[in-house]
């Protein structure tokens, strides 16, 4: 396959910055615990979370992340990462739709694209190689 070196370095670009940006919300869980929790509470329904389990968690997102900013594992780590975004665009609905409604916030529409994004990265893996483990 004929290389794109601007196409591979969108996809870099998109790669790292993705990362950067989960990175914030996985890195939440381990050191503001009590911020964590009052997110899965008002949005996930889990009213419960312990510290533990959400630094567990918030350790296994950090461990995924990194392997993702890496180019490793692509079809897992691409897909989890997705899967991880299309979790929280999706919980967060009840704020976008109706756009314009009592309990809207505009803010939560920039998940929208990005989620996009990461599946243009996932549906691309194979062509994102620059500064990836493995190919």
């Amino acid at each position: 396959m004929e290389r794109d070196s601007n196409l591979e370095l969108a996809l870099f670009l998109m790669r790292i910055t993705t990362a950067i940006f989960m990175a914030v919300w996985a890195v939440d869980k381990i050191v503001n615990v009590k911020h964590a929790q009052a997110v899965l509470s008002a949005f996930y329904a889990w009213k419960d979370a312990s510290p533990q389990i959400l630094m567990g968690i918030g350790i296994a997102q950090v461990l995924i992340l990194l392997a993702f900013a890496a180019g490793a594992l692509k079809f897992w780590t691409y897909g989890a990462v997705f899967l991880m975004h299309a979790a929280s665009t999706l919980v967060g609905w009840s704020k976008m739709i109706p756009p314009y409604g009592p309990t809207a916030s505009m803010t939560f529409w920039a998940a929208v694209p990005v989620l996009a994004g990461i599946f243009a990265l996932f549906l691309l893996r194979d062509r994102d190689r620059m500064l990836t483990i493995g190919s």
